[in-house]
């Protein structure tokens, strides 16, 4: 592996790639520039070559499609085909239906404020500089350790959808067998090249995305009778929706599962760790943020309205998933055996994408001097080794849970994750709201920025207040519960790393000083 480039470990990209804001709102020297933002894209090529991020070895090797499918890749895995049906049987149809709309304007809210912040910083690693930056150091850490967590547990949960997926066909075989399987072939896309990890990430998405439309075009002739579907003698319509009442489990379910529901839309911040390898940047991004609502409703809300229109709600649940169930009860030959295969695709997807943030996470941090300065060594592919294989340790995970429990366990994997998710997003949230009031207070204008959160401030403190809300009311979920203890917990746990670390380099500073100071002293 080689090194990176001679400036990397000296300066943090934010300091090369993001507008010179000072802290107390003055201009210095350097901001007499009139554009929002310098890009971590190094000047153009017109041979044709990859260009490379400004001061390291990461490719830009990303283009357009390639960022839309990745956000998508990363959105649609176990949290819409397995752990939808959890959902359901908690909050009921229609306030499943709810849940995942309440969802969706979150989320959305949220990719609005991160649009403005990717396109002026394009930074790999995004969320933890913009939180150093705009809240605080040690803010900073704890971000990045929590975005780290959300795709090392998601991992561990992916890769155990994976296995119990595979029981379908082999159910001799033990789970953690295909958990591992997985791993092998995830590690070895993103070991290859940004580029190759790219490419597959978007065959894989646009698999799942067909199977999706198939699913609800299918769904939909069998809602309306044009197909036969078992159970039924005549069009099922949606009536399931209402049957047992609009709230069967009451209200409070609606807000309580809003964190599986988080899990599901977790990954379409991607869009922000991608920004460092995408070229065009100020082009990409936006275009993908703009698609994502519709992508959320049509995806999303639609498959659930038509998995609640043909599936008793109360035999929903993480054994099998809700899309097999449809289709096996509609009676197309293989057509389960089918979905399997699509969802099985779907988890490799969510896993791949998983992988590559998490790493581009470990990555960053050791550009950044939060750990060891070795994790940012890349080798000549452009691929940092030594970060993915950290962010592969979560892998691990996977075989524990197989282990133990997967049903059971691998719900308590979507809620950890889930919460470390929407930690990042209030995060996120807060960065844009400090850094446009910065911006206007260094003298610059909205008009500078090349994409502005729309509706700010009103925006951005909805997002805020949202995110925040949706973690607070995990409380009421009696089985979530030790989840947002532990988050807590986990939180206060990654400050107090922090300021040992700051303890014990000031520590070795001194020391060292001591001892120059006595050299010094014997010379004399």
């Amino acid at each position: 592996m080689s090194q990176p480039d001679t400036d990397t470990a000296a300066q943090s990209p934010s300091s090369q790639q993001e507008p010179q804001i000072q802290t107390d709102g003055r201009r210095s020297h350097s901001e007499q520039m009139n554009q929002p933002a310098q890009t971590s894209q190094s000047e153009s090529s017109h041979d044709g070559k990859d260009e490379h991020a400004l001061h390291t070895n990461l490719k830009r090797g990303m283009e357009s499609r390639h960022l839309q499918m990745i956000s998508l890749g990363g959105v649609i895995g176990t949290g819409l085909f397995l752990s939808s049906g959890y959902t359901i049987q908690q909050a009921g149809p229609i306030g499943t239906i709810l849940a995942y709309s309440i969802g969706a304007l979150i989320v959305y809210l949220v990719m609005l404020t991160l649009g403005e912040l990717s396109v002026a910083m394009p930074v790999t690693g995004s969320f933890h500089v913009y939180a150093e930056k705009f809240i605080g150091p040690g803010t900073g850490f704890v971000i990045a350790i929590q975005y780290w967590l959300t795709w090392t547990v998601a991992l561990g949960s992916e890769f155990t959808a994976a296995g119990l997926l595979m029981q379908r066909w082999f159910p001799n075989i033990p789970t953690w067998v295909w958990s591992a399987a997985c791993i092998i072939l995830i590690f070895t896309l993103n070991a290859l090249s940004v580029r190759f990890f790219a490419e597959a990430e978007f065959w894989f998405a646009s698999i799942k995305v067909s199977a999706i439309c198939a699913f609800i075009i299918i769904g939909l002739l069998a809602i309306f009778g044009v197909i036969p579907i078992a159970g039924y003698q005549h069009a099922p319509m949606f009536g399931n929706l209402v049957k047992d009442g609009i709230f069967p489990n009451g209200f409070m379910p609606v807000f309580a599962t809003i964190l599986t529901v988080n899990f599901a839309f977790s990954g379409t911040e991607l869009i922000g760790v991608t920004a460092g390898e995408t070229r065009d940047p100020e082009t990409a991004v936006p275009k993908a943020i703009h698609t994502t609502l519709w992508r959320l409703v049509l995806f999303f809300i639609g498959s659930i309205t038509v998995m609640c229109a043909l599936i008793p709600w109360r035999q929903a649940g993480v054994g099998e998933s809700p899309f097999v169930l449809v289709f096996n009860s509609i009676g197309i030959p293989y057509a389960g055996d089918i979905m399997n295969f699509v969802v099985l695709t779907a988890v490799l997807s969510a896993s791949n994408s998983g992988l590559y943030a998490s790493t581009r996470m470990v990555w960053s941090m050791g550009n950044e001097g939060m750990i060891p300065r070795w994790f940012a060594k890349t080798n000549r592919r452009g691929v940092p080794m030594l970060a993915l294989c950290a962010a592969m340790a979560g892998g691990l995970l996977a075989l524990l849970s197989s282990v133990i429990a997967a049903s059971t366990v691998y719900l308590v994997l979507v809620a950890l994750s889930g919460l470390s998710a929407v930690v990042v997003w209030i995060a996120i949230a807060y960065c844009q709201i400090v850094f446009r009031r910065r911006w206007l207070e260094s003298g610059h204008s909205t008009s500078e920025l090349k994409y502005r959160t729309p509706g700010y401030p009103y925006v951005s403190w909805a997002a805020f207040i949202l995110c925040t809300a949706s973690f607070v009311l995990v409380i009421f979920d009696v089985e979530q519960r030790f989840a947002l203890v532990a988050e807590l917990v986990f939180i206060v746990a990654c400050y107090g790393a922090y300021f040992l670390q700051q303890w014990v380099r000031k520590r070795k500073k001194a020391t060292e000083a001591d001892d120059l100071d006595t050299l010094w002293v014997a010379r004399d």
